[in-house]
């Protein structure tokens, strides 16, 4: 099976917050998740909330799956990864 990590839609209209989820790439986005591993919120005041369980992410990277780009990037600002 092909696995990706993204994000997962959920909130209000203009008000969204997001999953960090395991999912089958052929999945849609509102799919059935394997593995919730964090969330994002985007809207959050005063400053944008991301909270990822690193050892479930280190596990799931090291059964290769891929992250997706607006999910890498979190992942870097948040340090978990470096720039490669």
């Amino acid at each position: 099976m092909a696995t990706i990590i993204r994000l997962k839609r959920g909130g209000r209209t203009h008000d969204p917050y997001y999953r960090i989820v395991v999912m089958d790439s052929r999945e849609r986005r509102q799919g059935k998740e394997i593995d919730i591993i964090g969330f994002y919120q985007p809207k959050a005041r005063p400053e944008p909330i991301t909270k990822i369980d690193k050892d479930k992410l280190n596990q799931w990277l090291k059964k290769g799956v891929k992250t997706s780009d607006t999910v890498n990037s979190l992942i870097r600002k948040m340090g978990i990864l470096r720039n490669t």
